[in-house]
């Protein structure tokens, strides 16, 4: 085990550092893919104190012959992709962008993995929104009905992953991930905004939170939970694709009142603005996570609002 070699794409998101932090502690040797040198921010891992563990290096995953030097030259034994644009808001505002990288990049990495004849394992992080409004609990064999560019580009990496198993061989599958949620969060993300905007309001320095539609469901997890079963994935014989997930899923408004109530604020505060609706919308989605459960030995009990209250704590620990 400690001469095994993880490559991280996406290492500076909220799933990298967290993983990270995972395969260190099983003494993989860490890298870490950036787009650039100039632009990277290792916050995440300075924060969980990993950033001289981890080899950080540039490369384009948008030019194969970069990736292929880069796996010619550490030689993974297994690859995470995390790498994409991940904002499902943001997607519709740029879809080209996001289509063309969340697409190109898998098939790259793949690719290279195929050229070079690599017998390294890959994990494409995939997501539950490829499922779009579709019969609930969602599994693995659900219907895919995706409906805003993010979840176009997960869908066709998610196929891409799934043809290079079956048509090369090569040990690739996908983690279906629903929402999950960590001190590390974007700020641009719903609850992490939440929270932020609740801490401004207590302590007078904001009115009123913003937000679009709050009557949608989502099921959330905790990410440190969650890259467990990314790590579990990648241990198993056959290559297989797995949905990760609680089992549950809350409204938006019930995330906003418990949160609220933390801090003693009244529902007043809160401002319903359309032009934060999206122009499609799933209403509510969960998942069924037995499979991973049976045959990855991952186990998940905590409840949503249990995570609340870690993630505000650590908010207002770290404020200090």
């Amino acid at each position: 085990m400690m001469n095994k070699t993880a490559l991280i794409t996406g290492i500076t998101g909220q799933d990298g550092a967290y993983l990270s932090q995972l395969l260190l502690r099983k003494g993989y040797k860490v890298v870490g893919l950036v787009r650039s040198y100039s632009h990277v921010n290792i916050w995440g891992l300075e924060y969980l104190g990993l950033q001289k563990d981890v080899e950080i290096v540039e490369c384009d995953l948008s030019d194969l012959s970069q990736v292929m030097s880069i796996i010619a030259e550490y030689r993974p034994d297994e690859i995470y992709n995390l790498a994409a644009q991940s904002s499902v808001s943001l997607s519709f505002k740029q879809p080209i962008g996001t289509i063309h990288f969340n697409i190109v990049s898998v098939l790259n990495i793949l690719e290279a993995i195929r050229m070079l004849n690599s017998a390294c394992k890959f994990y494409q992080a995939s997501s539950s929104e490829i499922f779009g409004e579709a019969m609930l609990p969602l599994t693995e064999g659900s219907y895919i009905n995706p409906i805003s560019p993010y979840s176009i580009s997960k869908a066709s990496a998610h196929w891409i992953t799934k043809n290079y198993r079956e048509s090369y061989g090569i040990f690739s599958c996908s983690g279906l991930l629903f929402n999950h949620e960590s001190y590390l969060r974007s700020d641009n993300f719903f609850v992490k905004k939440v929270i932020l905007q609740a801490i401004e309001i207590s302590e007078g320095r904001a009115d009123t939170l913003e937000v679009g539609n709050v009557d949608i469901k989502r099921d959330f997890g905790w990410a440190p939970r969650y890259v467990e079963a990314m790590y579990l994935m990648l241990q198993q014989d056959v290559p297989d694709d797995f949905v990760i997930c609680s089992g549950q899923s809350v409204s938006l408004r019930s995330v906003i009142d418990y949160v609220f109530n933390y801090f003693n604020l009244s529902a007043d505060r809160v401002v319903i603005s359309e032009k934060l609706f999206r122009p499609t919308e799933i209403h509510d989605i969960y998942g069924d996570n037995i499979k991973a459960k049976t045959q990855l030995g991952w186990e998940y009990q905590l409840s949503f609002y249990d995570v609340l209250k870690i993630l505000i704590e650590e908010e207002l620990a770290n404020k200090k």
